[in-house]
């Protein structure tokens, strides 16, 4: 028996058990998760150097804070989340209970990203644990420093039958994905999100895929273009530019492109200073693989800021493209890094045809200031995730549901919206042995008089929210008398 059918097969005991369906226990795991997450704050810190350059006060910003937000929100509304949802009744079922229970699905396989790799590899399980499941961990190998880190200061702290750490590279993954689990939660791109979904299917596993895409950033004339150039800037550098939510791609008028040029050079010069390259917090490519890729992506394409690199220390400076055409190699695929491409359009109407005839993305950012175009470009075009004005910052509210679709996706998390993803959304329906002259209807002969009944009764349905306990008792009352006077007079 492999290291991980062993694993799988551990957590699949552990989770019989019933253990991590209790409410207490889960809460319990969480706050150690959390209390690992501020005790480990050096150590986790020190891999996401050597993995990605990442500074000491980038790591809680862009890893850590929002993985204890999450940690708390979960603690804070777990007893909320996790009871019976009452919903809307028909008078077929006015007397009946009718609710959702959410309940575990099982054993859950994580995998995560070396881009952020806290933040989506944790993430995810924080949504696992607070619904009570089980979870296999599988940090990527790509970070590798992390992945140690994980591997072994996570178990100190959490139950380490339920939620064990599986490292390694793609045999290992593939030895994992040989195992059957009860939903597979994947976070990377959609070459590798095929295969596990090949795998998954072969039992019935659901899956989350949170992938990436191209994400179009369109600035209109009319907005504050200082601003908007900060605030992308930002979006597009940060971690190096690996960011699947990153700004792509820039569409605006060509009147503005000498202008959008000269204020990300301004803000580049103003975060990471004349020398990016000496900028504790300007990261690093992750590796000699991926900073080869993106320099192939230069070709063809016009430098109008940057450009410069350094293969040694995986070094690519912060990089604007102008002029780009849709058919230049650095528009064919996800960027992944700090290229930054401007291509031009007459307007609005444009910007929202090239947007659609191309996958759908994870993010969509608009700039302007006119409401009624940020309106129109949510209404005519399809993404993951929209943000008029700011880049990223979705990601940080954990009341909007984060995921793809099509092509950058399926499923979603954050808050609730992964408690729900990894819950099994169970319908029940208590009904008591009484009342059987109501139910007379829907038993053979069937009759025109008894389907006029049936008819009334299932399509009628009832806002108990606008209605008292006692006009309740008193129209039930009405119309069981009426139902039993009608079918013991027949």
């Amino acid at each position: 028996m492999s290291r991980e059918q062993k694993a799988v097969d551990r957590a699949r005991k552990a989770f019989l058990t019933g253990r991590s369906k209790s409410l207490e226990y889960r809460v319990t795991q969480l706050k150690n998760l959390l209390r690992f997450v501020r005790e480990r704050q050096s150590e986790i810190a020190e891999g996401l150097k050597k993995d990605l350059g990442r500074s000491e006060g980038g790591t809680p910003l862009y890893e850590t804070l929002g993985l204890e937000s999450e940690i708390n929100l979960a603690v804070k509304y777990l007893k909320e989340w996790a009871a019976p949802r009452p919903v809307s009744k028909s008078m077929m079922t006015i007397s009946d209970q009718v609710y959702i229970q959410p309940e575990p699905l099982g054993v859950a396989l994580v995998i995560g990203a070396w881009n952020y790799p806290w933040a989506v590899t944790v993430g995810p399980l924080i949504g696992a644990i607070a619904a009570g499941n089980a979870a296999v961990i599988k940090p990527s190998e790509v970070s590798s420093h992390t992945s140690k880190v994980m591997e072994d200061l996570l178990p100190l702290y959490l139950d380490k039958e339920l939620y064990p750490v599986v490292t390694g590279g793609v045999t290992e993954t593939q030895e994992l994905l040989k195992q059957r689990f009860d939903h597979i939660f994947y976070t990377g791109n959609g070459t590798v999100a095929k295969i596990i979904m090949e795998a998954a299917a072969k039992h019935l596993t659901p899956t989350t895929l949170e992938l990436g895409g191209k994400s179009p950033c369109y600035i209109d004339n009319n907005c504050d273009l200082a601003i908007a150039c900060r605030r992308i800037a930002w979006g597009k550098y940060s971690n190096c530019g690996q960011t699947c939510i990153a700004p792509d791609y820039i569409l605006c008028d060509p009147s503005m492109q000498d202008r959008v040029i000269e204020e990300i050079k301004k803000n580049i010069k103003e975060f990471y200073t004349e020398d990016p390259k000496k900028c504790l917090d300007y990261g690093r490519i992750i590796n000699q693989r991926h900073f080869k890729r993106l320099m192939a992506l230069l070709e063809g394409s016009t430098i109008a800021v940057g450009g410069e690199n350094d293969e040694s220390e995986c070094y690519i400076g912060p990089t604007v493209l102008r002029d780009v055409k849709p058919d230049a190699k650095v528009m064919q695929e996800e960027i992944f890094g700090p290229l930054l491409p401007i291509l031009t359009v007459s307007g609005a109407d444009e910007a929202i045809k090239f947007i659609n005839q191309r996958e759908k993305p994870l993010a969509l950012y608009i700039f302007t200031s006119d409401n009624k175009l940020i309106k129109r470009m949510i209404a005519e075009t399809s993404s993951g995730g929209v943000v008029a004005n700011d880049c990223l910052m979705h990601f940080s509210v954990s009341s909007l549901p984060f995921g793809g679709v099509g092509h950058s996706g399926m499923g979603q998390y954050h808050g609730k919206y992964g408690f729900d993803n990894l819950s099994h959304l169970r319908g029940c329906l208590i009904k008591q042995l009484k009342m059987e002259g109501v139910n007379k209807m829907r038993y053979p002969p069937h009759t025109a008089d008894k389907l006029g009944w049936a008819r009334f009764f299932i399509l009628k349905h009832v806002d108990f929210g606008s209605l008292g306990r006692m006009a309740l008792v008193a129209l039930m009352a009405v119309f069981v008398a009426v139902i039993l006077q009608r079918y013991f007079t027949d």
